[in-house]
């Protein structure tokens, strides 16, 4: 058993240990953890911005990417078949493409706007693809015009 003259000499309070001789824990008071909370809410504040700006960015390069490998394929279908494709799904059917892509601001694969050929004499009816997405880029430019 633990004395009291044992407890001084440890350098311990007795208020802090139990009568068996261990430590009691005694755990965080309200304020410490109202000041643990407000730190980690205001490098969130400084965070979260950041990281939905990536987002942005990150999505506004998929499309780019997205538009510049469909038109390149539209471009080889053409070059190999003399004519334009009926629809984004000959490209798929024929295997110029595994699938359609999904434009990453819509979150859709349906979203595409599709630009016919201005001669009338051109067959097919995909010529050009742009975004369907409505409102800009960080940049000020529409995504109709990507």
């Amino acid at each position: 058993m633990v004395t009291n003259g044992e407890r001084q000499r440890r350098g311990c309070p007795a208020a802090l240990r139990h009568r068996s001789g261990y430590l009691i824990g005694r755990g965080f008071t309200l304020i410490e953890l109202l000041v643990v909370l407000s730190i980690i809410a205001l490098l969130l504040t400084l965070a979260v911005p950041r990281y939905f700006h990536s987002i942005d960015t990150s999505k506004e390069a998929v499309l780019s990417e997205n538009l510049h490998i469909v038109r390149e394929t539209i471009d080889k279908f053409y070059g190999d078949k003399g004519r334009y494709p009926e629809s984004l799904e000959e490209l798929v059917s024929e295997r110029y493409l595994r699938a359609l892509p999904y434009d990453p601001v819509t979150g859709s694969a349906n979203t595409w706007t599709i630009i016919a050929p201005e001669t009338p004499d051109a067959k097919g009816n995909v010529y050009d693809i742009k975004s369907g997405a409505p409102g800009t880029t960080r940049d000020g430019k529409p995504f109709a015009e990507l």
